[in-house]
């Protein structure tokens, strides 16, 4: 018999009800169409519903994603499907990758329960909240790993960690629902949402751009190294969209001072 404190169930587009607000699942790069079924049943056993795809190695519509499915055909309906990762996370505010490698990222490590109460109350702060997660052979890339807020991990045997993409997403699911409250957790009464991970994003690329116009890196090696750096820095910070939005602005007016700084020395010794 369900708990009927669990059913505080709602309407959302496409007639589908469900249990309440739920992260976002998002996988990169999946390589078989079949792994994308099985997730997508895993997500409904457990009351996550909504599911994006990033480049995927295989067209869609799909009939082996839909036979690996079992019936959840709702989560697949809804699927959304970007070409990039920034894309993806255009309404992200909240953001856990999944990986069972040590990386030297300089990120908080969470075991998936806690990242189940993490995400819960976050959500009840009105974050939209998404679950990462890499290709199934070479999982996700440490520029992908650098949008993240945190790393979660599945605590499992360290001689054999491997897990497979449908079952890494099953048990973060399944940490989720465990931990749903019984009661709407109250929000704090002053709510400032941070910047989407998308923002975030393109801030450290006009950065980039303008740190390459005056060859701060030097070499390639520093670049790829103070990328990742400069990127986790910013996510770190927890921007909200206004501070995005002042930091692009005196990026842009730095920029045109120098540029502008610079016609002038040329006109001047022409």
């Amino acid at each position: 018999m369900r708990d009927k404190n669990l059913i505080r169930s709602k309407t959302l587009r496409g007639g589908i009800e469900t249990l309440g607000e739920a992260p976002v699942v998002i996988l990169c790069r999946p390589q078989m169409a079949e792994n994308v079924g099985t997730a997508a049943r895993a997500m409904l056993n457990f009351g996550i519903y909504e599911l994006r795809l990033v480049a995927p190695g295989f067209g869609w519509p799909n009939a082996k994603a839909l036979m690996a499915a079992s019936g959840a055909n709702e989560v697949l309906n809804r699927m959304e499907i970007f070409p990039d990762l920034p894309s993806a996370l255009h309404d992200i505010h909240t953001l856990y990758a999944t990986t069972a490698r040590g990386r030297d990222l300089h990120k908080p490590v969470l075991p998936a329960d806690t990242v189940a109460e993490a995400a819960h109350a976050a959500i009840a702060e009105g974050h939209r909240v998404g679950f990462l997660f890499g290709a199934e052979r070479t999982g996700l890339e440490n520029d992908e790993i650098a949008l993240a807020d945190a790393i979660l991990t599945i605590p499992v045997n360290p001689y054999f960690p491997s897990l497979n993409l449908a079952q890494a997403v099953l048990l973060t699911s399944y940490e989720w629902h465990r931990r749903r409250p019984k009661e709407p957790i109250a929000p704090a009464p002053d709510r400032t949402l941070p910047a989407a991970k998308a923002d975030v994003h393109r801030l450290h690329e006009a950065l980039m751009v303008e740190l390459d116009q005056v060859d701060f890196f030097k070499t390639p090696e520093r670049r790829r190294t103070f990328a990742l750096t400069i990127e986790t820095m910013l996510e770190r910070r927890g921007f909200t969209t206004s501070e995005i939005h002042l930091f692009r602005g005196i990026l842009k007016e730095l920029t045109t001072a120098r540029r502008d700084k610079e016609t002038g020395n040329r006109e001047a010794g022409a």
